[in-house]
């Protein structure tokens, strides 16, 4: 009997950065110095205090399944986080708790997409959320955006794309790759505009917290009428720990609560214990050093990248990436990469892991190592290019 992978799989695309990941290890084997500056996990260890509630936790050898919601205590301090960081209510019982963003996607599409139903997303963007929607059997649909916007989609992106076969519209803000944020006013429109159409929308947060100069606008402010997905990873500093939370309008609440029962059972009991940490003032305290870090990290990079003739039309406001056109040295990024890779020992991420609109013309670098490593990686980024 012959073994076929099933067919939906033709649809979900790979991470074309997992080559470089593998021959940068390859390269480390051989005592190569890498520098790391392609993933989206900064070199910070998880905050204290979180760590510590964790293992209090695992301590007490009770390590049982919670409700498959979530231990109400920390829906409650995410209910509560929402009210004392955006002014918004939110009842305890639309939060979810899920294994990462991934589940929390994976929850929120699961529960609101058919199969043929088409959501509308930027391109540029985050890869698996488009796998995320073709695993359920509905049609990604990217549109190209640009500096112009913030990368960001726009009203009037929605209404002239938006048809019989459209249900929902996905926004991340501040978004991956380019780091930008959809202004207050921009989020609204898109909000009202996908509300008034009958459709879904979703709102990426995930990097909410990791924002310099201004804030983050959650969909939230805007309506009920929302998917509001958002992780304890990249702010927390939670990655390993799998942890993230879905908020689900009211009429979704019983539709969440069965898939949750049946694809997760419950997520991770000492990652949920070990969040509840997480809102405590001296976390706080400590991830608004690191958000400051950043921040730094972001100014040092941008003059760097400029300097070496790179463009950069839109600076990053959040995250922790910077997407450069890197058009003046290459017409094709991923084999840039490959090749910086290969000759400098630096790795990054080629555009197109992140969609089609002008991804070879684009790299992705994640300001998520130090200083000084950021330093070496730019000295030997112009050497690099100098021999171009």
């Amino acid at each position: 009997m012959d073994k076929k992978t099933a067919d939906r799989m033709l649809a979900i695309s790979p991470f074309y950065v997992m080559a470089l990941l593998q021959r940068a290890k390859q390269l480390e084997s051989e005592g190569r110095d890498v520098i790391h500056m392609e993933i989206g996990e900064p070199d910070f260890p998880t905050p204290k205090a979180i760590v510590e509630a964790g293992v209090r936790l695992l301590q007490t050898g009770e390590v049982k399944y919670t409700p498959a919601a979530g231990l109400l205590e920390l829906r409650r301090k995410i209910a509560r986080f929402y009210q004392s960081q955006y002014g918004v209510s939110v009842a305890p019982e639309r939060i979810f708790i899920t294994p990462g963003a991934s589940g929390a996607f994976l929850l929120a599409l699961g529960i609101s997409l058919n199969p043929g139903e088409e959501l509308l997303m930027a391109d540029p963007c985050y890869p698996c959320n488009s796998n995320f929607a073709s695993l359920f059997g509905a049609t990604p649909r990217a549109l190209p955006v640009d500096a112009g916007t913030s990368y960001q989609l726009t009203a009037d992106q929605v209404k002239q794309h938006w048809h019989s076969h459209s249900k929902g519209v996905l926004v991340a803000s501040p978004s991956n790759p380019t780091g930008t944020l959809i202004s207050p006013e921009a989020l609204q429109a898109v909000v009202q505009t996908t509300n008034a159409l009958g459709g879904c929308f979703y709102s990426d947060e995930i990097y909410h917290g990791l924002v310099y100069g201004q804030n983050a606008t959650t969909a939230l402010q805007y309506s009920d009428e929302v998917f509001v997905i958002n992780s304890f990873s990249k702010y927390f500093g939670m990655t390993g720990w799998r942890i993230g939370w879905l908020v689900v309008p009211d009429g979704f609440i019983s539709a969440a609560e069965k898939l949750a029962q049946n694809i997760f059972i419950a997520t991770s009991t000492h990652s949920q214990y070990a969040a509840l940490a997480a809102f405590d003032r001296e976390t706080l305290v400590e991830l608004e050093r690191r958000r400051a870090e950043l921040a730094a990290r972001r100014d040092f990079l941008y003059a760097h990248l400029l300097d070496l003739g790179f463009g950069i039309p839109a600076k990053p406001e959040g995250a922790f990436y910077i997407y450069a056109d890197c058009s003046r040295f290459t017409d094709d990024s991923f084999q840039f990469a490959l090749d910086f890779l290969e000759q400098e020992a630096v790795a990054i991420t080629p555009g197109k892991d992140f969609g089609t609109y002008n991804a070879q013309h684009n790299l992705r670098f994640a300001y998520t190592t130090t200083a000084d490593k950021m330093a070496a990686a730019m000295q030997r980024l112009e050497r690099f290019i100098n021999k171009g």
